[in-house]
C-alpha cells in the first residue's frame, strides 16, 4: 500500500496563488481568419507559438470568406473589440488605415526582415508608406489544366491562351455523364468570391467598373459581352450547382479530377501539386490567365494579411503573433513539417530564392512573375479613377460588389437574363454612388 502525504496547507495555498497569478497574467488573443488551407495550417502549427509565449493563448474564429468579411467589417466599423487579430486583404487595409481603425506596424524587429517582403504586396498593405498589415500569403490568378485530357484531345496549351480558346477546349472535353466537366469557375456570389474572377474577366473584355467621372458602366457593351460569355461557358461546360462554388469548392472539384480547367488563385498551386492533397498532381499544367480583347487586368493581385484592430486591448501580444506567423521562420516551419509546396506563397523574396521551394514547386517563378506584373493602378483598357485589379478601392465597393455578384449569380442560374441582371446592377450601383456623394 502506497501512502500519499498531503501538502501542508501553507504550501497548497502558495501553489494555488502561483497558478492564479500565471492565469491572471495570460493574455487570450482572439484570431479571426478565413477557412482557406494556408490558414488551417497556421492554426494547426500555432502550438509552436504558444509554447514560445506561455503567457499568450490563441482563441481561433475560422469562418467562410463571405461570413468573415461581414463579421470583421461590422466589428471594426463599430469598434466592437471582439478580435485582436484580423485576417484582411489589400482592399480593406488602406481604407481602414485611413480611418485609424488599424494599428500601424512600425519599428518591426530587425530579425523580421521587412525588406524581404515583396514590393507589390508590401505596397498594397500600406497607407502613406506605412505598413498596417503583414502578409500571410499573396497571390495572383492563373489557368490550371489537366495535361492528360489535353493530350487525349490533341490540344496544345499556348503561353498566352485566349478566352475563345478556353471555350472551345471546354466544349471538347466536357463529359458530364462521367463527372468530367470542361471548366470550373467561381459562381458563389460575393465581392471577393465570384466578383474577384468576374472583374478580371470584364477587364480583359475591355470593361471597367466606373468611368473617370465615377459613373458606373455595369450595363455597358463590354460588361454585356463578358457576362454573356461567362454564363454560357460555365452554364454549358461547368459542374452542376456552379452558383454555389467559391474558391474552396472549386479547389476540391479540381483536386478530385472533375475539372479539366480552372482559372483561380495562384495560391492553390501548392495544394493541387501536392500528391497527398490532390489526385491530379502528376497530370497538372498551368498557364497565364486567359485574355479576350486586352491582357490588362487579366490576373489579379491579392494578399491575405494579418492586422491588429485599434480596438484590441492586447496589441503588444497581437504584434508578437503577427510577426511570428508572417516570418521567414514560420515559412521554414511549414516547409519542414507540411512540405515545401505547402509554404505560404507570394510574400517574401527569400521564398523564391530557396532551392527547396524552387525544386518542390515548378510554378514558383511563374507565380512570382504574375504577382510582380499585376498593376492595380492600370488594370483597365480605358482609364479608370480607382485602384485595384479585381476590385475598386473605395469604401462603397464591398456593398456594390456583393450586390452585383448576386445579380450575376441570378443570371447564371437563369433567374433573370444577363441584360436584366446588369441593368438592375447598374441602377443599384448608381443609387449607391449618388448617396455616397460621388455625383449629384
Amino acid at each position: 500500500m502506497t501512502l500519499t502525504r498531503a501538502l501542508p496547507l501553507t504550501t497548497l495555498a502558495a501553489a494555488i496563488a502561483v497558478a492564479s497569478h500565471v492565469q491572471a497574467d495570460t493574455q487570450t488573443l482572439r484570431v479571426a481568419t478565413v477557412n482557406n488551407n494556408d490558414m488551417v495550417i497556421m492554426q494547426s502549427l500555432s502550438d509552436e507559438f504558444e509554447q514560445a509565449h506561455p503567457d499568450i493563448e490563441l482563441d481561433w474564429v475560422v469562418l467562410e470568406e463571405n461570413v468573415l468579411r461581414q463579421r470583421l467589417t461590422t466589428d471594426i466599423a463599430t469598434q466592437g473589440g471582439q478580435f485582436d487579430v484580423m485576417t484582411i486583404g489589400t482592399y480593406e487595409v488602406p481604407i481602414w488605415a485611413e480611418r485609424d481603425w488599424l494599428v500601424p506596424l512600425t519599428d518591426l524587429p530587425e530579425e523580421y526582415e521587412v525588406d524581404d517582403l515583396l514590393d507589390t504586396v508590401r505596397d498594397g498593405l500600406s497607407q502613406d508608406g506605412e505598413l498596417y498589415a503583414l502578409p500571410f500569403y499573396g497571390e495572383s490568378s492563373m489557368l490550371y489544366f489537366r495535361t492528360d485530357l489535353f493530350e487525349e484531345h490533341g490540344i496544345e496549351m499556348p503561353e498566352a491562351p485566349t478566352w475563345e480558346q478556353v471555350h472551345d477546349w471546354a466544349s471538347q472535353i466536357h463529359d458530364p455523364e462521367n463527372e468530367q466537366f470542361g471548366i470550373c469557375l467561381r459562381g458563389k456570389p460575393g465581392w471577393g468570391e465570384n466578383m474577384a474572377f468576374v472583374s478580371t474577366l470584364v477587364n480583359t473584355f475591355g470593361g471597367r467598373w466606373f468611368d473617370e467621372e465615377w459613373q458606373p458602366e455595369i450595363n455597358s457593351a463590354e460588361w454585356q459581352e463578358a457576362i454573356s460569355f461567362y454564363v454560357d461557358l460555365l452554364g454549358n461546360y461547368g459542374p452542376p450547382g456552379a452558383s454555389s462554388n467559391g474558391f474552396n469548392e472549386n479547389q476540391a472539384l479540381f483536386s478530385s479530377g472533375k475539372c479539366a480547367m480552372w482559372v483561380d488563385a495562384t495560391s492553390a498551386a501548392g495544394r493541387i501539386y501536392n500528391p497527398d492533397e490532390s489526385e491530379v498532381a502528376d497530370r497538372l499544367g498551368f498557364s497565364q490567365a486567359p485574355v479576350a480583347e486586352t491582357p490588362k487586368g487579366s490576373h489579379w493581385l491579392w494578399s491575405w494579411a494579418l492586422a491588429i484592430p485599434s480596438s484590441s486591448e492586447n496589441q503588444e501580444a497581437a504584434r508578437k503573433f503577427l510577426t511570428w506567423a508572417t516570418s521567414r521562420e514560420y515559412i521554414e516551419l511549414v516547409g519542414e513539417t507540411e512540405g515545401w509546396t505547402s509554404v505560404p506563397p507570394g510574400t517574401r523574396t527569400s521564398t523564391y530564392e530557396d532551392e527547396r521551394y524552387i525544386e518542390a514547386a515548378p510554378f514558383a517563378n511563374f507565380v512570382l512573375t504574375a504577382m510582380q506584373n499585376a498593376d492595380p493602378t492600370d488594370s483597365t483598357l480605358k482609364p479608370s479613377p480607382y485602384v485595384g485589379v479585381q476590385f475598386a478601392g473605395i469604401p462603397e465597393f464591398q456593398a456594390i460588389g456583393t450586390q452585383v455578384g448576386q445579380m450575376i449569380a441570378a443570371a447564371l442560374t437563369e433567374q433573370m437574363s444577363v441584360e436584366q441582371a446588369l441593368d438592375s446592377a447598374q441602377r443599384s450601383t448608381e443609387r449607391t454612388m449618388r448617396q455616397a456623394g460621388y455625383y449629384d
